[in-house]
């Protein structure tokens, strides 16, 4: 099957998202606003994850439905170790009290953890990007 070229297009701009993520979390952390520092770790997760999964030829509208499809279509059948399933897991889920608890805040040390976490999950999506499953 021939490559896609609109595709690797959109591949290609979701990594660069995934990146400009990282640097708004890292930006956000040395500004001490870690509420935003958690969001955009999590967000350069899910622009890497859904990189991933426009190669394999799947799109998500939801949130939740990109994480299922990362346990099950990735973590699984072992294209990924279970670590970076449950590293997605976590950023999803700080991600979600930073967005909505409120009086809430995170330790510094605690985000700073998932911002490493974040860049180690890019880093293994993109190892993914670079040996698509192999075809029956």
């Amino acid at each position: 099957m021939m490559p896609d070229p609109q595709t690797d297009d959109v591949i290609n701009y979701l990594l660069q998202k995934a990146d400009q993520s990282l640097e708004s979390a890292q930006s956000e952390f040395q500004a001490k606003r870690f509420d935003f520092a958690v969001n955009w770790a999590y967000y350069a997760c899910f622009y890497s994850a859904s990189a991933i999964m426009l190669q394999r030829g799947k799109q998500f509208v939801k949130h939740t439905g990109l994480r299922s499809a990362i346990h099950k279509d990735l973590v699984k059948p072992g294209y990924l170790a279970p670590h970076w399933g449950k590293v997605f897991d976590r950023a999803f889920e700080t991600r979600q009290e930073a967005d909505y608890l409120i009086l809430f805040s995170f330790p510094p040390e605690q985000v700073e953890r998932i911002i490493q976490d974040s860049v180690g999950f890019v880093q293994a999506m993109r190892e993914l990007l670079e040996s698509p499953p192999k075809t029956d």
